[in-house]
């Protein structure tokens, strides 16, 4: 499964973590599940925002590209960790300057916040730190973030 199959083979994944979380509304001592859920969904969040440009970068190599080529931006992808908003631009310049500029004035407001705040929390979570996240505020980045998946898509594996 590659490119846009396999963001939303990712992203099924994800929506059922989030669902699961959900259902833990009125069971006893939910406010500390919850809290622990929020924490997991954030770190997830992340990894999902993280593979979906991947996989969308890859696909677009594997349609437009050699093999030579292709294996060099696997081996640069790969690497991608703490995709925040400047170096999703920065990834996406790379190939083509007009993505970034279609990328940057689209990736605005709540877009970036959410972007951002979901890469500073799960390096908050990773490195043990306390954070006051909720799910509900999770469930809000996830939504905005899928927004931006499905720009990136657009652009790196057009329909």
């Amino acid at each position: 499964m590659t490119g846009r199959a396999e963001v939303q083979r990712l992203q099924q994944r994800l929506d059922g973590t989030f669902a699961r979380a959900s259902g833990l509304i009125g069971v006893a001592g939910e406010l500390e599940l919850l809290s622990d859920h929020a924490r997991y969904l954030c770190v997830l969040v992340s990894g999902f925002f993280e593979q979906a440009v991947i996989e969308l970068v890859l696909e677009h190599a594997r349609r437009n590209a050699g093999k030579t080529i292709q294996r060099y931006v696997e081996a640069r992808t790969r690497r991608l960790t703490n995709l925040n908003t400047q170096r999703l631009l920065d990834v996406v310049a790379d190939f083509d300057p007009d993505w970034r500029r279609d990328l940057a004035a689209y990736v605005v407001d709540e877009k970036k916040a959410a972007l951002d705040s979901i890469v500073a929390l799960r390096n908050t979570i990773s490195h043990g730190r306390p954070t006051s996240v909720t799910l509900n505020t999770v469930k809000k980045y996830y939504a905005q973030i899928k927004d931006v998946v499905g720009r990136v898509a657009d652009l790196c594996v057009p329909v």
